[in-house]
């Protein structure tokens, strides 16, 4: 905790702010530990405040017992206590707080200048410590044995909101605190689109069937896609699955410090592209995970910083055909000093499910 006050710091002093205000719950979580649905954190070159209602007060003693306490009512903000600390120029997280709470704060405290922070706190989250990474593990552990679960419900019949709730339910039965997101189950013509959430859609024989789930853990998220085909697989289907995994293998064998997004995201591209697929993949090859279950590093065509050890990614390419269906194989990878480890240990051969 101290080593990323200290971070924060250091960027303060560099970029000659007062103080910087975190809102969003990860850079909550992080900053101070706190987990709490409401409060703000402010960090100056020579304190650390929470600011929350008195809902908070007992969490914040026990989850951020370095922070100064300042009591607010449940729906007020922070203005009284920014206006009595007399900051004046102040860093926020401009990609979460609204225009009307920046209104509130120019309005509420004279002279006040808010500075964005331009994602910093997300790029201090990118690089794992140690610690960190286990947790995700963990999740990672929790989403593979959920994996060997759920292949023996599948079965034709059985509806694809009936396999996400079967999923939830066994993660959190053997330890998940939670989902990371909403589980994305999609069979037959709806696994050609990515982001298909669970349906009333009944499971088909023939189908390509695409999971894509995760859980938390301490806060952390875990991010997994696996495809199967219910049933025999025609050639089609083997050379659409087979070009995925290639790709997939490729760039994920290619992670190590030093490389970009986008140098990975050319990598499985190119295979796809070279099979004739490649009006069929529209997005990234993969993102960061941690507190969110989207953040920096981009593993796409944005993805311009080197890679670092303690990066935790996903590589997640994907062949999706309107009309038809789609594939995606996703691992959760981190990037370790002499190259990478693959928290996804379930299989990503092609499984035929016998019917």
């Amino acid at each position: 905790m101290n080593a990323r006050l200290t971070a924060i710091r250091n960027w303060i002093a560099a970029e000659k702010l007062d103080a910087v205000l975190l809102s969003k719950p990860a850079n909550r979580k992080y900053a101070a530990g706190f987990t709490g649905s409401a409060g703000t954190v402010v960090v100056t070159p020579d304190h650390q405040y929470l600011i929350t209602d008195f809902r908070y007060k007992s969490q914040v003693s026990e989850q951020s017992p370095d922070f100064t306490y300042l009591q607010i009512d449940k729906h007020e903000s922070a203005i009284k206590h920014l206006r009595e600390l007399g900051f004046k120029r102040v860093g926020i997280e401009e990609e979460f707080i609204s225009y009307s709470l920046a209104c509130e704060y120019e309005k509420g405290v004279p002279g006040i200048e808010l500075v964005p922070m331009n994602n910093q706190m997300t790029i201090f989250r990118s690089v794992k410590e140690p610690g960190e990474a286990e947790i995700i593990r963990r999740a990672a552990a929790i989403a593979d044995k959920g994996w060997e679960m759920i292949l023996n419900k599948i079965q034709p019949g059985i509806s694809e909101n009936a396999l996400a709730l079967e999923l939830e339910f066994y993660m959190r039965q053997n330890g998940a605190d939670g989902v990371s997101f909403q589980f994305i189950v999609a069979s037959g013509l709806r696994s050609a689109l990515p982001h298909g959430i669970a349906s009333d859609k009944l499971i088909e024989v023939g189908d390509f069937l695409t999971f894509d789930y995760g859980n938390l853990v301490d806060g952390y998220c875990s991010d997994m896609t696996r495809t199967v085909v219910v049933g025999k697989a025609t050639d089609r289907q083997k050379e659409i699955y087979q070009t995925v995994l290639n790709a997939q293998k490729a760039a994920l064998k290619a992670v190590r410090p030093g490389i970009t997004g986008i140098e990975l995201d050319e990598i499985a591209r190119q295979i796809i592209t070279e099979a004739g697929f490649g009006d069929y993949f529209g997005h990234g090859l993969g993102h960061g995970v941690g507190l969110e279950i989207h953040e920096l590093p981009h593993v796409n065509h944005l993805g311009k910083v080197p890679l670092e050890p303690g990066m935790v990614i996903t590589i997640e390419p994907g062949i999706y055909i309107p009309d038809e269906g789609g594939v995606r194989i996703e691992d959760l990878v981190l990037v370790t000093a002499d190259g990478y480890e693959v928290l996804s240990h379930s299989n990503k051969e092609l499984v035929e499910v016998p019917v």
